[in-house]
């Protein structure tokens, strides 16, 4: 399939209907001012100025997908009480069809009532049992309706998100039914849980934890593995002692060999998503700086947009960059919120013009060097070419750019780029931008031509730029090199160096964590 522009997916969300089912809530805001203590004890007098109603939990996920444009289908329960009224009535004012909760009085709505004074949080109070909804469906019958209307609902969906905050929804039996639609009718599906071990057989497109909820995971996993082994035949790993480097890649491999997932999506907060398929190919994509974020709900707005691209027909990758963007918008926004599609419109049309202009100024930085390397060919000069990430610039590097300057008369260094230095070295890399090395290694003596590159290999830039020579370190033998092929079809060679006291960026980064945790 061609690949479609972000806009373009966005676009589609319109013609989707998704079904979201999951754990219903109301999110019930008190605003007030406070001016002064109670006579009856040192608590503030919350004077009420503002009350507001918004679907929580997976409600807000079918919120999300509402405002995008979609049309939704939610499938949940809740009870026959005021908070349950009350979550309809908020649904009903957001175009979403409430036909599909199941009500019983033996219920108690899940609902989370916030008290603002001076829009500073004074209290929050929960309300709904744990256990109730998951006896309703059990021990009174509840359970046969449910797996009617999703045996209905499924039949009719383009794609499937699953929202699971662990208030009994999914018993065993819906689980079952779930997997038994999925093979037989195969279409995406986004877990959201925070007991994702539940859902470990069924075959779903992408989970998407938080970093905490995952990092537990791993470790309850890593204790079970030990339970099973002869003691002493395997060394017991502490995820919790290791770099937070290493652990989100550590982590999201250990969910991908348990679940029956194609992608792992580890969301980070503020420091972006983090995906891992099955082929090992990571992703890393930041988030959108924001001075004072409000994160509740935006990991629905993750969720729910994700899903929309994927059921769209975007791949994973697009799936993540439009899913931060929701995300950064919903942080923004006060209390539990949904993002339209015209907001998610504008940001994704920003970012990819930005994403255009860049392009377009890297393509006449390359014109412009190959059209000087030409003139020095022409000169009878000698072009030697090199690349890295160059991330922490050690003597081991000056060393290694001097010996290849010795090999000819132009010195061109191509650098990875951000996006690729993260697809090789994994999340947490780059220490330093792609800006801040590209500096750095240009203003280098024995440096004439500095460049970055975004491909996992530099063969690109080695076929329009036709080295005489390709420079790579002792770490590398030629025939182990990708782009050796390429520097011999344009007629170069390659010339590998020996590594200068076996310094490298990697080790470098071991130590400063090594010596940080010392002096902890």
């Amino acid at each position: 399939m061609q690949q479609l522009e972000a806009t373009e997916l966005v676009r589609r969300f319109r013609d989707l209907h998704i079904l979201v089912i999951g754990d219903a809530m109301l999110d019930s805001y008190l605003e007030g001012d406070a001016d002064r203590l109670c006579s009856e004890g040192p608590v503030p007098v919350v004077r009420k100025t503002r009350e507001l109603r918004i679907p929580g939990g997976a409600a807000n996920s079918a919120a999300n997908i509402r405002a995008l444009g979609a049309q939704v289908d939610f499938l949940g329960v809740i009870g026959s009480d005021l908070t349950g009224t009350l979550l309809r009535q908020a649904l009903r004012d957001r175009g979403i069809s409430d036909q599909w909760l199941i009500a019983d009085s033996s219920i108690y709505t899940i609902h989370k009532l916030r008290i603002l004074a001076n829009q500073q949080y004074v209290v929050r109070f929960d309300e709904g049992d744990r256990n109730a909804i998951n006896h309703f469906l059990t021990e009174k019958g509840g359970l046969q309706t449910l797996l009617s209307h999703l045996n209905c609902l499924y039949a009719h969906c383009d794609a499937v998100l699953i929202s699971d905050y662990c208030y009994g929804l999914f018993t065993d039996a819906v689980i079952d039914q779930l997997q038994d639609l999925l093979i037989n009718q195969p279409k995406p599906v986004l877990v959201d849980s925070k007991a994702l071990w539940r859902f470990q057989a069924l075959p779903v497109t992408v989970v998407t934890p938080n970093a905490l909820e995952a990092l537990l995971l791993a470790e309850r996993m890593a204790e079970r593995m030990l339970e099973c082994t002869t003691t002493g035949s395997h060394e017991h790993i502490d995820v919790f002692e290791m770099s937070e480097l290493v652990q989100v890649e550590y982590v999201a491999q250990q969910l991908l060999s348990v679940l029956n997932t194609q992608y792992v999506a580890l969301t980070l907060a503020e420091r972006g998503v983090f995906v891992l398929d099955r082929c090992q190919h990571t992703l890393h994509v930041p988030a959108h700086p924001v001075a004072h974020a409000n994160d509740v709900g935006a990991g629905d707005s993750l969720a729910a947009t994700m899903i929309l691209v994927l059921a769209a027909g975007g791949d994973i990758e697009e799936a993540a960059r439009i899913g931060i963007d929701a995300a950064g918008i919903a942080v923004t926004k006060q209390y539990t919120a949904a993002v339209s599609q015209q907001e998610l419109l504008q940001r994704v049309s920003l970012r990819s013009y930005a994403s255009g202009l860049q392009e377009q100024d890297s393509r006449q930085e390359l014109a412009s060097l190959t059209s000087q390397l030409e003139l020095a060919r022409m000169s009878g000069q000698t072009i030697v070419f090199t690349n890295g990430v160059f991330d922490i610039l050690h003597a081991g590097h000056i060393q290694f750019l001097r010996q290849a300057k010795q090999l000819g008369d132009v010195l061109v260094v191509g650098i990875n780029n951000d996006a690729s230095t993260r697809a090789r070295k994994g999340p947490g890399r780059p220490i330093n931008s792609e800006s801040d090395r590209l500096a750095l290694v240009a203003a280098l003596d024995m440096v004439d031509h500095a460049i970055l590159f975004s491909e996992a290999t530099p063969s690109a830039l080695i076929r329009t730029l036709r080295p005489h020579i390709h420079v790579k370190g002792g770490d590398y033998t030629e025939e182990e090199l990708p782009e050796a092929r390429t520097v011999q079809a344009v007629g170069g060679k390659v010339v590998i160096l020996p590594l200068v006291n076996n310094l490298s960026t990697s080790s470098m980064i071991d130590r400063i964590v090594s010596l940080s945790v010392l002096h902890e």
